[in-house]
């Protein structure tokens, strides 16, 4: 496994990054097998280690924490912070109240005193960028924290950030983590570029679609995958599956599967330091190493460009962000009686 510089923080991480959000309720419910493929991960290079106190309500942390007794100096761990935690609403959001409380769970239910990364998982529109700042600050000047970052930002928030970390003195986002693939290549228009303007490593998410590009949903087909039961909108998108058809021959012409394809593809952007893998199985994680070494030639890259035009998303995923400005109706139009022109 080759490694790379996480942004300017002098961190060495691996290309893959394991996601351990299919540890637990949410995916496999057998601890000992989900320690047995992290610790598989970790034999065949991977360093680098990202979860959340959402996941599962906090048992892929506990699943992690149990998988790395006695290897966690070897492992750069991330987690993240943000999405509810309870039925109480200050159990979430970027507010120091949470934050530091939340740092303290996920610590206590990973069994280590500090982590290398640590996230918030969405932006909070509600809560001062200077708040959430300041509280990470004094995070990394306790030591819970080695280095700090955001998730699913918007490049003019990611901007906003920088600045108020700079005029303040504070601590500044070192990482982005984004949804990025061959089907959503928005964050090639500003976010990847505003992270390399400043230093940022980028953690991408989601680069196999949520499945859509391991070959396993087709056109008319039925799939017997375990999140096509959940009614998630993009794995049904005929925009997106019509894509997936015309993908699969790029793959095989180029020798190699469309899971392969998909995850070279995430890589070979020099905006991204790693692309997160979340493999639910033994054999998810053994099939994504096994195209660890795979190579995308320009000519695979222009056809691919052809099919899905740089900085295009095909569709969007269901989890990914919208700003309220997009979200909230009531942002996106006036009363009715202020409608009208004369």
């Amino acid at each position: 496994m080759k490694y790379r510089t996480l942004g300017r923080t002098g961190i060495k991480v691996s290309p893959y990054c394991l996601g351990a959000m299919m540890f637990g309720a949410a995916g496999n419910r057998d601890h000992d097998d989900s320690v047995r493929i992290i610790h598989r991960a970790l034999d065949a290079g991977i360093n680098f280690v990202d979860t959340a106190d959402a996941y599962s309500r906090g048992e892929s942390e506990e699943i992690v924490g149990k998988a790395l007794k006695g290897r966690r100096d070897q492992v750069v761990l991330a987690t993240k912070a943000h999405l509810p935690m309870g039925d109480d609403p200050n159990q979430q959001g970027n507010s120091r109240r949470w934050l530091v409380r939340a740092l303290d769970d996920s610590l206590r239910r990973l069994g280590t005193d500090h982590v290398d990364l640590f996230q918030v998982h969405r932006p909070a529109p509600d809560t001062d960028v200077e708040e959430t700042l300041s509280a990470l600050t004094d995070l990394v000047r306790a030591g819970k924290v080695r280095a700090i970052g955001a998730s699913t930002f918007p490049a003019s928030d990611i901007v906003e950030a920088q600045w108020v970390a700079e005029r303040r003195g504070l601590e500044r986002f070192r990482t982005e983590q984004p949804p990025y693939s061959v089907l959503n290549r928005g964050i090639e228009r500003e976010v990847l570029p505003v992270c390399e303007r400043y230093g940022m490593g980028a953690m991408v998410w989601s680069p196999l679609a949520q499945g859509l590009l391991t070959g396993r949903f087709r056109k008319g087909r039925p799939t017997d995958s375990v999140r096509a039961g959940r009614g998630l909108r993009h794995l049904s998108d005929e925009r997106r599956l019509d894509t997936v058809e015309r993908l699969i021959p790029v793959a095989q012409d180029a020798g190699m599967s469309l899971t392969h394809l998909a995850m070279a593809f995430a890589i070979a952007h020099p905006g991204v330091t790693s692309a997160i893998i979340g493999p639910r199985t033994m054999e998810h994680l053994d099939d994504l190493l096994a195209g660890a070494e795979a190579v995308l030639s320009d000519e695979v890259l222009d056809r691919i460009d052809a099919i899905v035009p740089a900085g295009t998303d095909v569709g969007m995923l269901d989890m990914a962000y919208d700003p309220p400005a997009v979200g909230q109706t009531g942002l996106r139009r006036r009363l009715p009686d202020e409608r009208s022109a004369a």
